[in-house]
């Protein structure tokens, strides 16, 4: 990933897994951009693919953050797939 200092701190949070429940969606969103993911919304739903990447992840922002288990299936795939850790 390229430095940036939000940036970094928000994929050390995510990946730490101690403040799902407090993520901003904005933030989120920006990060899996700067990751390599594609976006496209379908109404409330911004869904993310990324090539070489099965399956996708789907965020709905509530209240401007993102639901708890949806920041647990971002974790996951990062870890997975070793996203981000170039």
């Amino acid at each position: 990933m390229q430095p940036d200092s939000s940036s970094d701190r928000l994929f050390r949070r995510i990946l730490s897994g101690q403040s799902d429940n407090n993520i901003r969606f904005n933030d989120l969103r920006s990060l899996l951009i700067r990751l390599g993911f594609e976006e496209r919304i379908s109404g409330s739903h911004h869904i993310f693919t990324k090539r070489g990447i099965p399956g996708l992840i789907n965020l709905q922002p509530r209240s401007g953050q993102v639901k708890a288990y949806q920041a647990q299936q971002v974790r996951r795939l990062l870890k997975e797939y070793g996203i981000g850790e170039e």
